[in-house]
């Protein structure tokens, strides 16, 4: 799997674009903003799907581009598209409404999407909806986990208890995957764990 990262926006948000191989449609994971930026670096490739890993407004903020592809996020946080207030947006003067998310999941949903095998891990605590996905032997854990640290839960519906649950059963599992985080560089459990 290719794996392209995008740093965009004005809190340098991850945006990831992926690909099986150089023969399948891309998934975008958080088009956070700058979507000139994103849609040059897909450029005349098919985007099967967005995949979000919550709701805020720096994770979203490009999303108007992909309105017409299937656009998935947790149950949990379908209300912050459509809220400022919740998604954070109107501390930083966006107040502009997102589409609405497509596909609504949760925790243990496994798909296909451009030929790549996805699960989904609901990892609440930066948000109520926040979730990782596990797509083939990577992690995107959004703004659950970062590089020696983690993200804020003095937002709408964060809960700093039910984060460090979340980071327990991230750092507990027993394969040494690498994750890609919402911010800032990569790393592996592993590393995470020491």
């Amino acid at each position: 799997m290719k794996i392209e990262k995008i740093v965009v926006g004005p809190v340098s948000t991850n945006c990831y674009i992926l690909q099986k191989d150089g023969t399948q449609p891309v998934l975008v994971i958080d088009p956070g903003a700058e979507a000139g930026r994103i849609m040059r670096a897909v450029g005349d490739r098919e985007v099967a799907a967005v995949l979000l890993t919550h709701g805020h407004f720096d994770h979203t903020a490009a999303l108007y581009a992909f309105a017409d592809r299937p656009i998935y996020l947790h149950e949990a946080d379908v209300p912050m598209l459509s809220d400022p207030e919740k998604n954070v947006g109107a501390q930083l003067g966006d107040l502009s409404p997102r589409p609405a998310a497509t596909n609504i999941i949760k925790e243990g949903d496994t798909f296909t999407l451009a030929g790549l095998e996805i699960s989904v891990m609901h990892t609440p605590g930066h948000t109520p909806g926040s979730v990782c996905y596990r797509i083939g032997d990577v992690l995107f854990t959004g703004d659950t986990l970062f590089h020696r640290g983690y993200g804020r839960t003095d937002h709408w519906g964060g809960d700093m208890h039910t984060e460090m649950q979340s980071l327990r059963r991230l750092i507990r599992m027993e394969e040494d995957l690498p994750f890609y985080p919402g911010h800032g560089i990569g790393a592996t459990l592993a590393e995470e764990r020491q």
